[in-house]
C-alpha cells in the first residue's frame, strides 16, 4: 500500500486499528484518509486495510 507517500508492504491484511497499533500511533491523536476519504475513529476497527490501498495518517501533536 501507499502510506504517507512512501510504499509499504502490508504482510497481511489489518484493520485500521491493528496497523496503528503496529506503527505506534496513538489512537486518539491521528486523522486517518483511505483512499481520499476521512475515516471516522468509530469506523477505524471495522475497514480492513490492503497492499492496493493508498494512506495518510497525520499525527496532532500538542504544544505551544
Amino acid at each position: 500500500m501507499k502510506l504517507n507517500g512512501k510504499q509499504f508492504i502490508l504482510s497481511k491484511e489489518m484493520t485500521i486499528t491493528d496497523f496503528l497499533k503496529l506503527k505506534d500511533y496513538s489512537h486518539d491523536k491521528v486523522a486517518v484518509e483511505l483512499n481520499g476519504q476521512i475515516i471516522p475513529k468509530a469506523n477505524f476497527k471495522n475497514i480492513t486495510l490492503k497492499n492496493s490501498d493508498e494512506v495518510e495518517i497525520v499525527s496532532f501533536v500538542g504544544g505551544g
